[in-house]
């Protein structure tokens, strides 16, 4: 059984939970930033605290300085990457981010309000490193992954 599928009409997930977990051990810290329509841009962060392999201690806070903490296991994280197969399609780009150019995974994923569209680069195992929202033709929502570091 292939470890990237995770159930019946859905498509191979961009990374395993243990490629997840081999890309972020305890102190990676990625910094995001936040585009939505309308509102003045801003940063968040996620860092990952108490590793093990199981799962880790999420911290996760943006420009307001709060910061809230929770505990995941890495297949909760790699199953927020299995999208159905029949509204997903996945293409190979390279695109241009302050990380640098990276070629990716495109999950362009369709729904009854718009599109959502995931951009996970091999280098980044995890989260997406670009994740866009457009909704009636327009891009509501930009998220860009800016650094990650450990």
């Amino acid at each position: 059984m292939d470890p990237r599928v995770l159930g019946d009409g859905l498509l191979p997930t961009p990374f395993t939970a243990e490629e997840i977990r081999a890309g972020c051990p305890s102190g990676r810290v990625i910094e995001l930033l936040v585009e939505e329509d309308g509102e003045a841009p801003y940063r968040r962060f996620t860092r990952y605290v108490s590793c093990d392999e199981e799962g880790a201690t999420l911290e996760r806070g943006g420009s307001d300085g709060g910061v809230e903490s929770s505990r995941v296991t890495w297949a909760q994280l790699q199953a927020h990457a299995a999208f159905p197969a029949a509204a997903t399609t996945v293409d190979q780009e390279t695109i241009d981010l302050p990380l640098g150019a990276l070629n990716c995974e495109r999950y362009t994923v369709r729904d009854d309000e718009g599109t959502t569209v995931f951009w996970f680069a091999r280098a980044y195992p995890g989260m997406p490193v670009r994740i866009s929202r457009e909704e009636n033709g327009r891009t509501v929502s930009t998220t860009t992954m800016t650094s990650s570091s450990i």
